[in-house]
C-alpha cells in the first residue's frame, strides 16, 4: 500500500515504516504529525484518486531529525562583462517516519519515539588479546651483524695527489 501526499507544498510517495525528507516542518523532534492533503491512494492494486484530494484518509507520520543538506553552489557569469557571482545555500530539511496509512479516526499503530542512537562497544577476550609476534630464527644472525660493522664512521684518509706526465707536445715555430 502507498499513497500520494503533498507535505509543505512538495508531494510524496510514502509507504508505511519509509523514511523522507521533507523542508524543514515546525513541528518538534519525536512529534506526531497527520498529513491529510492525501491525493491517491493504491491499496492491493485498487487505486483511489481524489479530486483534488480524497477527504477521509490520513497519513501519520513522526518527525525523527530536523538537518540541513549539501551545499549546493550556485555560480552567476557573463561573458566579456567581468562579471562573476558565486554563491552557497544548504537547504533545512526535516527527516519523517511514516508509521501508517488509513482512514481518519482509525485506530492507530503505537508510535515509538525516536531515542538517540547510542552504540556499545562490547570488550570481548578476542578483541583484548593482542597477538604475539612469532620468535624469529634470524636473531642470531643480527647480534653477529653489528660486530661486524662498526656504527662510528671513520675520516677518510687523504692520499696525496699521484704526478701525471706532461702529454703536451713542443710547439713548432710558424715560417
Amino acid at each position: 500500500m502507498y499513497a500520494i501526499v503533498e507535505i509543505a507544498g512538495q508531494q510524496f510517495k510514502v509507504e508505511e515504516g519509509k523514511k523522507i525528507f521533507v523542508h524543514r516542518l515546525e513541528a518538534e523532534e519525536g512529534a506526531n504529525l497527520e498529513f491529510d492533503k492525501v491525493l491517491l491512494i493504491e491499496d492491493n492494486g485498487k487505486i483511489t484518486i481524489g479530486e483534488p484530494v480524497i477527504s477521509d484518509f490520513v497519513v501519520d507520520g513522526v518527525v525523527l531529525d530536523h538537518m540541513r543538506g549539501d551545499k549546493v553552489i550556485v555560480f552567476k557569469k557573463k561573458r566579456k562583462k567581468g562579471y562573476r557571482i558565486k554563491n552557497g545555500h544548504r537547504q533545512n530539511f526535516s527527516q519523517v517516519e511514516i508509521v501508517s496509512i488509513g482512514p481518519k479516526g482509525a485506530p492507530k499503530k503505537a508510535v515509538k519515539k525516536a531515542e538517540p542512537k547510542i552504540k556499545e562497544a562490547r570488550v570481548t577476550e578476542e578483541s583484548v588479546k593482542v597477538k604475539k609476534a612469532p620468535a624469529k630464527k634470524t636473531a642470531a644472525k643480527k647480534e653477529e651483524a653489528p660486530a661486524k660493522k662498526s656504527t662510528e664512521k671513520k675520516p677518510a684518509e687523504k692520499k696525496p695527489a699521484s704526478k701525471k706526465p706532461s702529454t703536451k707536445k713542443p710547439a713548432k715555430g710558424k715560417k
